[in-house]
């Protein structure tokens, strides 16, 4: 049923509900053997569990994008403390200490970009499996895959400044 006006909603709901109790022959007692559903609540319902899911989704990010940082910091020190004879052979030929800690913040973004071209291509692979086995319609925005390599190289740069700075000195 389609209403013009939204006000009456409730009650021509309630109204319809008390028509077809009695069309079924329901006694007072009797439970309703149908279901009048209104579709502004099927939305409510919707939206409510999309944003349980959007919030844990967004926490299991997070925590990844942490763990993932961390993994780089310590790559990029195990990576000073192993190229000390490097570094310093490149200041011994005139290199400054800006561009060791650029080349270390280059390394550790590089780092952060194949783990996000993994990551996209897991959770790309993962989609077109929800689409081919449950017929569920997923679109991925090409916004958030921009997003994405923003946030994994926004992230190299932070985790990486660390290692790079004790680098360049």
């Amino acid at each position: 049923v389609k209403f013009a006006e939204q006000q009456r909603l409730a009650a021509s709901t309630e109204e319809i509900r008390l028509l077809l109790r009695q069309r079924h022959g329901l006694g007072a007692n009797e439970e309703d053997d149908f279901t009048a559903r209104n579709l502004a609540d099927v939305q409510a319902s919707r939206e409510a569990a999309t944003g349980v899911l959007t919030f844990w989704l967004s926490a299991v990010a997070s925590v990844s994008l942490l763990v993932g940082g961390i993994s780089i910091m310590n790559i990029m020190l195990v990576s000073v403390t192993e190229r000390t004879r490097e570094i310093g052979l490149r200041l011994a030929v005139g290199a400054r200490p800006s561009d060791i800690r650029n080349q270390f913040l280059a390394e550790a973004v590089v780092l952060s970009l194949i783990g996000a071209a993994f990551g996209l291509a897991v959770g790309a692979a993962t989609a077109w499996t929800i689409v081919t086995i449950q017929e569920l319609p997923i679109f991925i925005r090409p916004f958030s895959l921009v997003i994405s390599a923003g946030f994994a190289i926004a992230t190299g740069i932070f985790f990486g400044l660390y290692p790079a700075l004790k680098a360049s000195r």
